[in-house]
């Protein structure tokens, strides 16, 4: 039985992976163009984009560096919507304990900005988790999102923030003209006529009619 409220971490674990095949979106990020800030390594941040079955792999990590604040940014290859963020973080003193996400804003830079923007979301992260755990998304923000800013923050020890993975779960978006090419219904009389052809034949005939 699937657990709804997310308590149930061993159903909620039996949830992942069932759906991580089909709704897991580590293909459609641009992984060369993730990068972070305020790492002991910049490049560190491209290295907890894992694969679904590496999620576990602790050998390659990200880890703050002159304090526990940190700011991971994700870009997406086309527009995505996101149900959910997967996080396996470090324990202990290097738990970060807030995240705050920011959809598309490539602008965030700086500690600066992401303490002056308000960020889509603030979401408590919890302590002592061995495993990823998943954050459901349901805000309207991240319907059509084209990167992602996380800015990890307050870590238990204070000193120090880890992460081993990120995630997401989600679907890609139908780009404008594939979801106009499905509003086309065929015509007895005109097969590929789309819905705003056949209309306007009938406004004309009926301007026809009234001369």
């Amino acid at each position: 039985m699937s657990s709804s409220d997310g308590d149930g971490h061993n159903s909620l674990a039996a949830d992942l992976d069932r759906g991580s095949d089909l709704s897991n979106l580590y293909g459609m990020i641009d992984r060369d163009n993730v990068h972070g800030l305020n790492l002991t390594i910049p490049e560190d941040a491209k290295a907890v984009i894992k694969p679904w079955n590496e999620r576990d792999d602790t050998s390659k990590f990200a880890e703050s560096g002159v304090d526990d604040q940190t700011i991971i940014y994700v870009p997406f290859t086309q527009n995505v919507r996101i149900k959910s963020i997967l996080l396996k973080l470090g324990r202990g003193e290097v738990t970060p304990r807030h995240l705050r996400v920011y959809a598309n804003y490539p602008n965030i830079v700086d500690f600066s900005d992401a303490e002056t923007i308000k960020p889509h979301l603030n979401i408590s992260l919890s302590e002592g988790e061995t495993s990823v755990v998943e954050y459901p998304l349901r805000v309207a923000a991240f319907t059509s999102v084209s990167s992602l800013s996380l800015y990890f923050r307050d870590s238990v020890g204070g000193d120090q923030s880890r992460i081993y993975y990120m995630g997401f779960k989600g679907d890609v978006r139908t780009p404008r003209k594939e979801a106009t090419k499905k509003l086309e219904i065929p015509a007895a009389n005109a097969p590929d006529a789309s819905i705003v052809d056949r209309v306007t034949e009938k406004a004309a005939g009926q301007q026809t009619t009234a001369r």
